[in-house]
């Protein structure tokens, strides 16, 4: 069976539940899997013949290291991981190193590594001329009951991927809207969106004052789900499809990533098909601010006051500060029904990259409790998040001598922070709210995650979110 993607507006569908199959006893080759502590003691075990192919292919037990060994007959693979042996990513080098077909683990369960074995065999080919077939590694796997729940991690985060990898020119704020809206056809949600002028008699006129400058209308688009009776968790993602900087334009090294500036979006998407699919008993609700922002004769300007939704007014220091500008009125609307958990995902400081690097999205919340939850299912899950302070000292970086605030703080110290303030001035004290800072996006391939889009604290969220509202 060859691996053939199918495309709709942007995505390429890979068929995930056919590379892990529950393990009936059939015939597979075997993989065994080693780090470097202990590949010496594993030597020790083995034969003159496995010891001469280990050294004379250079096998360290580095992880994603791979080499295939003499098994009697027939052949196994030994595999370098990491040093607590159940990586996310211990077995992705494997699923595109090994000659196709199909594998079982002889000394561990498979565990958190199902994660990477898919996402290795996941390929974003819609601009590709020519595709090649791609044989399947199918993985057996002991845990059936785990396979479900490993497949549709892998289906949220190549939505994530997927949606970042897709170009400006395809992938506008109605493209936007469009995938919000399958999603709500799959799982009985209903949408409403909100497009260009109406934004303005609507109240969110940030969101429009963002988006008004470009071809393709600005968007506000509003996903509801659940029993209007449960908890409501509602889930903020920033949507800016494309950010030239506007006015403040960014120099063209700064720019030519800014197709990943929806990235917010994208895992506020991918977190809300994870809840309905597991039926989480929440009420959920999903907001999306989707914009473009652009250069034009009536882009916003530096000096310019603008309007939100709040009723704060937000004198403009840097058009480049968008991101929390149409955010400030999405987190206004979303706190007007009061939700028990309000989360709020963003690409939104150069910043946070700075302090914490590619891998690890930055935590801003006043809830100490809701961090450690955070924190912990990020260790527990191999999905890092870090949390930065909300320093209230900081809050007079962005004053203003003539509106309630300006958008970008002076001096340019703790742009992470002072961003995360930003946005704090639009939340009701007491709400259990967090904000993410991420990047979306990974600079160099690894195994099982190429350069491109990349999904970063997607597998904590969800860990912390089934933890903290039971699935039905």
């Amino acid at each position: 069976m060859a691996i053939r993607p199918r495309r709709y507006a942007g995505t390429t569908v890979t068929d995930f539940a056919a590379l892990l199959l529950p393990d009936a006893g059939g015939p597979a080759q075997l993989l065994r899997t080693v780090n470097t502590g202990g590949l010496a003691a594993w030597l020790a075990t083995q034969g003159e013949a496995v010891r001469s192919v280990v050294a004379a292919n250079g096998f360290t037990a580095q992880p994603g290291e791979v080499v295939i060994l003499p098994d009697g007959a027939n052949w196994s693979a030994l595999v370098g991981v990491g040093g607590n042996g159940d990586e996310l990513w211990d077995l992705a080098a494997a699923a595109t190193r090994l000659p196709a077909g199909r594998f079982r683990l002889a000394d561990r369960p498979a565990g958190a590594a199902m994660h990477g074995w898919l996402m290795a065999q996941h390929f974003f080919d819609r601009y590709r001329s020519t595709v090649p077939p791609r044989e399947p590694r199918v993985l057996l796997v002991a845990d059936a009951a785990a396979i479900p729940a490993a497949v549709r991690m892998a289906d949220a985060t190549a939505l994530v991927r997927d949606l970042i990898d897709t170009p400006a020119n395809d992938l506008g704020p109605a493209e936007l809207a469009a995938a919000v809206t399958r999603e709500a056809q799959l799982w009985g949600a209903e949408v409403r969106v909100v497009t260009g002028e109406a934004l303005l008699t609507e109240g969110f006129p940030a969101v429009h004052a963002v988006g008004r400058a470009a071809a393709r209308a600005p968007r506000l688009i509003d996903l509801r789900w659940g029993d209007p009776d449960a908890p409501q968790l509602t889930l903020v993602g920033k949507g800016v499809i494309f950010d030239s900087g506007g006015l403040n334009m960014k120099a063209s090294t700064g720019m030519a990533l800014m197709k990943k500036d929806m990235g917010g979006a994208a895992h506020a998407l991918a977190l809300a098909r994870l809840v309905m699919q597991a039926r989480l008993p929440v009420r959920l609700r999903l907001i999306i601010p989707a914009v473009e922002n652009a250069v034009a004769g009536n882009a916003f300007r530096p000096g310019d006051v603008l309007a939100t939704r709040a009723g704060l007014t937000v004198e403009i220091g840097n058009t480049d500060a968008e991101g929390r500008l149409i955010l400030a009125d999405a987190l206004t609307l979303a706190l007007e029904d009061a939700p028990a958990l309000l989360l709020d995902f963003a690409t939104l400081t150069g910043a946070a990259r700075v302090a914490l690097g590619p891998d690890l999205p930055a935590l801003f919340t006043h809830d100490d409790a809701l961090a450690n939850a955070l924190l912990t299912a990020g260790t527990a899950t191999g999905d890092p998040i870090w949390r930065l302070p909300l320093w209230a000292g900081y809050r007079e970086m962005l004053s203003s001598a003539i509106a309630d605030m300006n958008n970008a703080g002076e001096g340019g110290f703790a742009g992470a922070i002072t961003a995360a303030l930003f946005l704090d001035r639009f939340v009701t004290p007491g709400t259990a709210w967090a904000h993410f800072d991420l990047y979306g996006w990974s600079p160099s391939a690894r195994p099982g995650r190429p350069k491109g889009g990349a999904a970063g604290g997607l597998q904590a969220v969800w860990s912390m979110l089934q933890n903290r509202f039971t699935a039905r």
